[in-house]
């Protein structure tokens, strides 16, 4: 019997919860006699949930706006690890990684991984075998050549140009500039490089502009194909440093950029690992009040970059005929840091700003809405599969979204509204986090930490506050470590055991003489 079920009721109605999940989690093939569909996917890097105008952000994206008018707006999507390769294999597979056997970063410093192995065909293998014309344009980062292993006939960019298990990227040159700035030395135009710049050019100059030209290639391209059609463009933008060219650079004032009630607060009674250095740009003690505020400056002009990629992509497919029965899917991997909880890029916790993404699907059979329940970036995969009649490839943790699509909020009535977050690895260091998320509340779990996270997020929406050694929420800690328990046993992680064991200790709730 499981300690949840010892609490919360018999270990027969917890496993028959665990087996509906799954049973849930299938995708169910649509009829084989229904027309595939053509299907795009949008896919941007370190994109935060919380900066479109549609969304009442600062900055005005008519594009992405337009599109998210006629689709359904996953207003409350979450992704499965702020880290890019392991977000990337869970949104291609519908798996954890401990399933589809990647949980850390490839090719950069300290990884213990070079790719998603070549088993995990993915939706582009599925596509493939399907009859599909899949084309790959950009970002990968899953691996050398993947899309190439895996089938896929139209390859662009960094996809079709790694070789296989290249020496990995150590950051030198960037130690050498933070020292430089904890000196008081700026780059050229006064900025730091490392967090923000101007880049010399114009935007068709960039190599965001590439990764388009070579997208509109591929769509005139499936244009001219008698099969059905599943196209990936991933860009690099927004990651951090936040990199682009006039007019972009300029286009917001940092002096008059609101910042968050959590930008640059003192870390009071957090777990340790939110103070480890995992590459250079985590120092942030020589950031200026202005460096932060042109970090964020810069980072808007992105997404205004963004969307006139997003524009320029979509009226290609106008022209070339895609567009009206296109199914669209616009996603960020992760979120980002900018300076919130006085960090910046990514890291080992769990903070909204990180976990929350964006997600919209465009399906034009079906009316536009706004769901508000939480789904996952692991739900792509299995609702991708649905649509396009692709075979089952094994276990799938992720869901198909398209009840929810057609219904809404009501089609997950009697479902618990819980999103599930892991940080097993960051560069092979290991952290091992498990997170639960309910709309009112968070529960964080550090293996190697004697202080996990507990935040209200009804009353605390930006996580300032750690609830976890609180009397006064011991019930909503029962409540959610049993939900995270559930979770881990629905997707077999094999960290339950462990969580399982730590489980009385976190349910004391005294805080240790040490802390």
């Amino acid at each position: 019997m499981t300690l949840l079920a010892a609490c919360d009721g018999s270990p027969e109605s917890k496993a028959q919860q665990v087996a509906a999940d799954k049973t849930d989690a299938t995708p169910q093939v649509a009829s084989s006699e229904g027309k595939q569909p053509n299907v795009l996917i949008l896919f941007f890097d370190d994109m935060r949930f919380d900066t479109f105008s549609y969304r009442g952000g600062p900055v005005q994206t008519p594009n992405i706006d337009a599109l998210a008018a006629e689709s359904t707006r996953f207003d409350n999507a979450m992704t499965t690890t702020g880290l890019c390769s392991p977000s990337r294999a869970a949104m291609f597979t519908g798996r954890w990684g401990h399933k589809n056997g990647l949980d850390d970063n490839v090719e950069l410093f300290h990884s213990r991984k070079y790719q998603l192995d070549p088993s995990q065909g993915g939706l582009i293998k599925r596509a493939v075998d399907t009859g599909y014309y899949v084309g790959y344009v950009g970002k990968w980062h899953i691996g050398p050549q993947g899309p190439k292993i895996r089938g896929a006939q139209f390859i662009r960019e960094h996809a079709d140009t790694r070789v296989r298990k290249p020496r990995h990227y150590v950051p030198y040159q960037d130690v050498a500039s933070i020292k430089g700035y904890e000196q008081g030395q700026l780059d050229q135009g006064d900025e730091k490089h490392v967090y923000y710049q101007t880049l010399p050019g114009t935007y068709e100059e960039t190599h965001a502009y590439d990764k388009v030209k070579f997208g509109k290639e591929m769509l005139r391209a499936a244009a001219q194909q008698d099969k059905p059609f599943f196209g990936v463009v991933s860009f690099n933008q927004p990651h951090p440093p936040y990199r682009v060219p006039e007019p972009y650079a300029s286009m917001f004032d940092p002096k008059e950029i609101e910042m968050p009630a959590n930008y640059a607060k003192e870390r009071t009674l957090k777990p340790m690992a939110q103070d480890r250095v995992l590459w250079p740009w985590h120092e942030v003690e020589h950031m200026t009040d202005l460096d932060w505020r042109k970090s964020r400056s810069f980072y808007y002009g992105a997404i205004a970059m963004v969307d006139d990629i997003v524009g320029e992509l979509l009226d290609t497919a106008k022209e070339v005929g895609l567009y009206d029965d296109l199914h669209i899917v616009l996603v960020g991997d992760q979120g980002s840091m900018i300076g919130e909880h006085n960090l910046f890029d990514k890291g080992p916790y769990a903070y909204d700003e990180l976990m929350r993404i964006p997600l919209i699907i465009r399906n034009p059979e079906v009316e536009p809405r706004i769901v508000n329940r939480q789904v996952s970036l692991m739900d792509i995969a299995p609702t991708l599969a649905q649509w396009m009649q692709l075979p089952d490839d094994g276990d799938v943790d992720g869901r198909p979204l398209n009840a929810l699509m057609e219904q809404g909020d009501v089609a997950d009535a009697g479902r618990e509204d819980t999103a599930l977050y892991a940080y097993e690895w960051y560069n092979g260091s290991w952290f091992g986090l498990r997170a639960i998320r309910t709309p009112t509340s968070k529960f964080v779990w550090y293996p190697g930490d004697n202080r996990d996270e507990l935040y209200d997020l009804s009353k605390d929406p930006l996580e300032l506050n750690n609830l976890i050694f609180d009397p006064d929420y011991h019930q909503e800690l029962v409540r959610l470590t049993g939900l995270l328990e559930q979770e881990l046993q629905r997707t077999d992680d094999p960290s339950l055991e462990v969580f399982q064991h730590h489980l009385k200790t976190i349910l004391k709730q005294q805080q240790p003489e040490w802390h």
